[in-house]
């Protein structure tokens, strides 16, 4: 199996991560955005999602000879290592319940405060664990001066969404009362489907309310930030589990049995992902949350409208994912956690496709520079930390 041994491997397996895994939760925005029902997407993202892990595990997994110290992936599976199958597997369970709740999330706070939030709960909690876990491979005079610039990151993200929606309030109290021909109303306020509203406008976001499948209008604040800090501590937990998997820290495997390679890992970890995901989210078309209409599996398998970017987003999360494993396994996962400044990607998408923050206020700007300015400086922190695995 082919393995990532040097820093510089391990820096690109982080940096091209990083960019996959802060691009896949625009997409899946995107189609709820257009009224694309959120259990529909992520069936689809799911089903590609563990098509990467197989993907990564008939490659990777299998270059080279196998030996006993290092064997293949197909090898790994007849093997006695259920014990550190089943951390991988929990592993994947909490990825799965956190990825859930993220894409509601999205609705109620926005791409880049929820990603900024639910990251840097997962930095602060999962990178500690992980530097224990590592045998303190990590420089702990870098590594925790990078995790305490994400915690900052928490404190300006939830001062930026409390901002933005202060500033929303303000354009939509702005708007006039009287109807509009052919306008559609909500809370009170009109706006009309022929002509598309600017980003940032009053009408802009009623049109975007009218459209979206996940209906936000009167529902307090506190609701997304809830489901954004149960997502960051599902996050903060996959990794460790992960690293348990794979370097049995714990020694629960018997005498002889060689660790799981970090793509049987994966592989363990993204079944369990996968299964979790698909009964949830079938439950949730016949029992939806959060006020969304009824589905069936019959509706979903009819449901073409935005498969294909659904499918594209579970690709890009699952190689996201291998690959930060590919350079955890090799330089810490401490340090790989630097990938949680993936919201520097999601913001970048946010404001172009989304029009997030366009027309607020300047306190919302400072505010907003201010948490991508912690996000800089924690993520070339975190890789400056880098160790290297003996």
């Amino acid at each position: 199996m082919y393995l990532v041994e040097s820093k510089g491997g391990a820096i690109g397996c982080m940096i091209l991560s990083l960019l996959f895994l802060g691009t896949w939760p625009a997409l899946l925005t995107l189609l709820e955005r257009r009224g694309r029902l959120p259990q529909h997407t992520y069936l689809d993202y799911s089903i590609t999602n563990l098509l990467a892990a197989v993907i990564i595990a008939f490659t990777f997994g299998e270059i080279g000879s196998s030996t006993a110290d290092k064997p293949n992936f197909i090898n790994q599976l007849s093997q006695d290592n259920w014990s550190s199958a089943l951390f991988a597997m929990a592993g994947g369970i909490v990825l799965s319940l956190g990825n859930l709740a993220t894409q509601y999330a999205w609705a109620f706070v926005g791409l880049s405060v929820t990603e900024v939030v639910s990251s840097s709960i997962t930095v602060v909690i999962g990178t500690t664990l992980n530097y224990f876990l590592d045998d303190k491979i990590n420089k702990a005079e870098i590594l925790f001066p990078g995790v305490a610039c994400f915690l900052v990151a928490v404190c300006f993200g939830s001062a930026v969404h409390s901002s933005n929606a202060a500033d929303n309030r303000a354009k939509l109290s702005s708007l006039p009362t009287d109807h509009k021909e052919g306008a559609v109303m909500k809370n009170g306020h009109s706006v009309t489907h022929s002509d598309k509203a600017k980003f940032g406008t009053a009408d802009f976001l009623i049109q975007l309310e009218n459209r979206r499948s996940i209906k936000v209008f009167g529902k307090g604040a506190i609701i997304g930030l809830a489901i954004t800090f149960f997502a960051g501590v599902c996050f903060s937990l996959f990794s460790p589990a992960f690293n348990l998997a794979t370097n049995d820290q714990w020694h629960t495997l018997k005498r002889g049995v060689p660790h799981l390679s970090v793509y049987t890992a994966f592989f363990y970890f993204s079944m369990s992902c996968f299964v979790i995901a698909i009964i949830l989210n079938i439950i949730f078309l016949y029992r939806p949350v959060l006020n969304l209409p009824k589905s069936s599996f019959r509706s979903y398998l009819s449901d073409w409208n935005g498969r294909g970017w659904a499918l594209v987003a579970g690709l890009l999360c699952g190689f996201g994912n291998g690959l930060q494993f590919m350079g955890g396994q090799a330089a810490g996962y401490a340090a790989a956690d630097a990938v949680q400044a993936l919201p520097l990607v999601s913001t970048f998408w946010g404001v172009l496709l989304f029009g997030e923050y366009r027309r607020s206020s300047r306190r919302t700007y400072v505010l907003l520079a201010g948490m991508l300015s912690m996000f800089v400086v924690a993520v070339g922190v975190l890789m400056a930390s880098s160790g290297h695995r003996k």
